[in-house]
């Protein structure tokens, strides 16, 4: 067999060793790393600002990092704060109108019991009495196994949402842990920046730090077009919510309106976990044309998001608009709702690697000639 042959089968068998090896490892190592990966994108983006402060300010680095490190927090903290307390003012005005609704709600319960299901249980009754004894029996039976199905279910059910409550409080220690290192790791990694960038030069051969600093530019560049079009997305979706309520005339549209915006992130669920229980609200108490309005706003948010969201994400990151929808959909069809977030990071890692070149070096690498 050729000498050339042999070496190709080896080297891409090597490159798909090592490929495979730093998925596994990467998987199988993140719920040991992840506090570290969320302190090395923290750092990532904090450091730009902490050098501009070291040359304007003049004053140690620690000192920077930990002023914009205490910027960031309270800028979190406000923004939490506002949301808390836009849920509290959602929450009493909840409590001041639902009232009237549920007792409307009850009313159009106990008319369609009146008019509907108790003239269809004495049909029913009166067909049951004219059946033969064994058919009789016989539906009983099955009445008695649903209901004993239906009654184990929602045990089992009730059961589940009542082991997820210890759970949810055994969760609150572990995120204040996994908080506390990130703030940690992210401080001493911005600290130590540009001694662990030296550091990385000195161990990594030549080729390999050009690669992965061009890499890195480029995903640094997709992440921040994929952020510039979700916030593009969650925008017009605002608009088109706030402008389609207040020509219902629906009280607190700007803050309905941007709580959908922000649910509409959600991937999966989006928009339509707000809209739906909405218009089936409207429409069981009778109020269909509120209903129909409420229905048409939420078709036109739904086509908005699906005709706009890829050519908005392909132009933001730099794809094309065709891969994108490929990838969202082969992520979706794979690994459900993430998938949608998958998908598109696969394809932007692809595309690092096609336009830094660096898959053009590992085909070089397979198919060079040996002398």
């Amino acid at each position: 067999m050729n000498q050339s042959y042999i070496t190709i089968f080896f080297r891409t068998l090597f490159v798909i060793s090592m490929t495979a090896g730093s998925i596994a490892a990467a998987y199988y190592s993140f719920p040991l790393t992840y506090p570290f990966l969320i302190a090395l994108i923290l750092s990532s983006v904090i450091h730009p600002v902490v050098d501009y402060l070291d040359k304007v300010t003049g004053f140690p680095r620690t000192i920077n990092v930990l002023g914009v490190l205490a910027f960031f927090l309270l800028a979190a903290f406000g923004v939490l704060t506002i949301l808390v307390a836009e849920i509290v003012t959602g929450t009493a005005y909840l409590a001041k109108t639902l009232p009237p609704h549920i007792s409307t709600f009850i009313s159009y319960c106990e008319k369609l019991f009146t008019t509907h299901i108790q003239p269809l249980y004495n049909e029913l009754t009166l067909l049951f009495q004219e059946l033969e004894t064994n058919q009789q029996a016989s539906i009983v039976t099955h009445i008695q196994t649903l209901g004993d199905s239906a009654a184990k279910n929602a045990g089992l059910l009730l059961s589940h949402i009542l082991e997820m409550i210890p759970r949810f409080f055994a969760l609150l220690p572990n995120t204040a842990a996994v908080l506390i290192f990130s703030l940690l790791a992210t401080f001493f990694m911005t600290k130590d920046w540009h001694k662990l960038k030296a550091m990385l030069v000195l161990i990594l051969p030549d080729r390999v730090t050009a690669n992965s600093k061009a890499i890195s530019s480029e995903l640094k560049k997709a992440m921040a077009g994929f952020i510039k079009a979700q916030a593009v997305l969650v925008f017009i979706t605002m608009v088109i919510v706030f402008i389609g309520l207040s020509l219902l005339k629906v009280e607190h549209a700007a803050t309905i309106a941007f709580l959908i915006g922000l649910v509409d992130l959600l991937p999966y669920l989006g928009a339509g976990s707000v809209f739906v229980p909405w218009i089936l609200y409207l429409s069981i108490t009778g109020q269909l044309p509120q209903a129909i309005g409420i229905g048409i706003l939420y078709l036109v948010v739904l086509i908005q998001r699906q005709l706009t969201e890829p050519k908005i994400l392909s132009k933001s990151i730099g794809i094309d608009p065709l891969a994108t929808l490929i990838a969202l959909f082969a992520g979706f069809k794979l690994f459900g709702f993430l998938g949608l977030i998958a998908g598109p990071a696969v394809l932007v890692i692809i595309q690092a690697f096609i336009t830094t070149g660096a898959l053009k070096e590992i085909w070089s690498y397979i198919t060079v000639q040996q002398k």
